[in-house]
């Protein structure tokens, strides 16, 4: 994983009323845990920029006071009306011990499944896994040069070295989804034909031919006889 550092000061007070004057300041109260105790701090809402708002994972090495620590973000809370970072929750990073973090998936490769018409679906966009931290990357990624029209890449077809992952096996990770233009291909020779100018419609009597003498109109009603002199 990549590494970030952050230093934090030690938060005297715990409660509510003390949280709240902390954010007006522009200090985001936090805790660490996992660790021999928890411990209560505070960090600029600036240094969060790079942590909160990348799809990597980072490692995180806290400086607090002159004491390090290494570990990784477990929790975020936002506030709901401004949508800014409220409280962090990180989890120790011990040696030895393996963490659980949720890794983003990247896709690289063109599938044959979209170049006839497909579209390819990231469906599980961050992945859980459990491992040391020494063996987490940054990221997954995944391989889609192979993936036709309905194929995809499920949980239980991935291998991540020494990591173990958390999802269900049989969850579809990236997949190609038939599209409406994908079922329907138009089959060879289906184009509409179009008629030629002059042509005659379908059923519709011979053209005349060029120069030929106007035809004789329809022969008139039988005349109505005229009555016989008188003799």
């Amino acid at each position: 994983m990549k590494t970030l550092t952050i230093s934090g000061a030690i938060r005297k007070n715990k409660g509510t009323k003390d949280a709240i004057t902390m954010r007006k300041t522009g200090n985001i109260p936090c805790v660490l845990y996992g660790g021999k105790e928890q411990i209560f701090f505070s960090v600029h809402t600036n240094q969060f920029s790079k942590l909160l708002y990348s799809p990597d994972a980072y490692l995180v090495n806290l400086n607090l006071e002159g004491k390090e620590f290494k570990a990784i973000v477990q929790d975020s809370q936002f506030d709901k009306i401004t949508d800014t970072v409220s409280h962090v929750d990180f989890l120790e990073a011990i040696p030895g011990k393996p963490l659980k973090v949720k890794l983003p998936v990247i896709t690289t490769g063109s599938p044959p499944g979209v170049k006839k018409g497909g579209k390819l679906q990231i469906k599980i966009r961050r992945l859980s896994i459990k491992g040391m931290a020494e063996d987490i990357p940054d990221h997954v990624t995944l391989d889609v040069n192979n993936l036709d029209l309905g194929d995809s890449i499920k949980v239980k077809d991935m291998k991540l070295g020494k990591l173990t992952l958390l999802d269900p096996a049989n969850a579809a990770v990236v997949s190609v989804k038939m599209t409406r233009e994908a079922e329907l291909p138009t089959a060879p020779g289906a184009t509409a034909a179009v008629a030629a100018p002059g042509a005659a419609a379908p059923g519709a009597a011979p053209a005349a031919a060029p120069g030929a003498a106007p035809a004789a109109a329809p022969a008139a009603a039988k005349k109505e006889e005229k009555p016989a002199a008188k003799k």
